[in-house]
């Protein structure tokens, strides 16, 4: 469905360094520099973040949340430690099992240095317990 998500950033480099490690834990390569942004490539699209182009400050969508998938509840939390070792800070519960309409999921939640709102999640399959 989507081509590509971006976020803003006020510092490229410490954007980079904190998704390099984050991505990183998903299998993700290195980003590279595209004039005022990183892009993170995947087969299933790629990820951005980019200073504004209208010079004004970057902002965090308020309400917006941008997810990850993971392979297992184990890279799930080694995202989630790279990221907050990294400079991002923890939100909502600890990473952990929820239950809820779209099944039993594996998720954890932070903010990137710039305080937009990111999850990692893994789906555990409709007949495990």
């Amino acid at each position: 469905m989507f081509s590509h998500v971006m976020v803003g950033t006020s510092d490229l480099e410490r954007s980079r360094r904190f998704y390099d490690t984050v991505l990183g834990t998903l299998g993700i390569k290195p980003g590279f520099q595209d004039r005022h942004r990183i892009f993170w490539r995947s087969p299933a699209g790629s990820f951005g973040a980019t200073l504004p182009i209208n010079g004004e400050p970057h902002t965090v969508g308020n309400g917006s949340t941008i997810g990850f998938a993971c392979e297992s509840p184990e890279q799930v939390d080694r995202w989630h430690a790279a990221g907050i070792e990294n400079g991002g800070t923890t939100c909502e519960d600890p990473p952990g099992v929820r239950q809820g309409p779209a099944g039993r999921l594996y998720l954890a939640y932070m903010r990137d240095p710039d305080g937009n709102k990111l999850c990692a999640m893994h789906r555990f399959p409709k007949d495990a317990a």
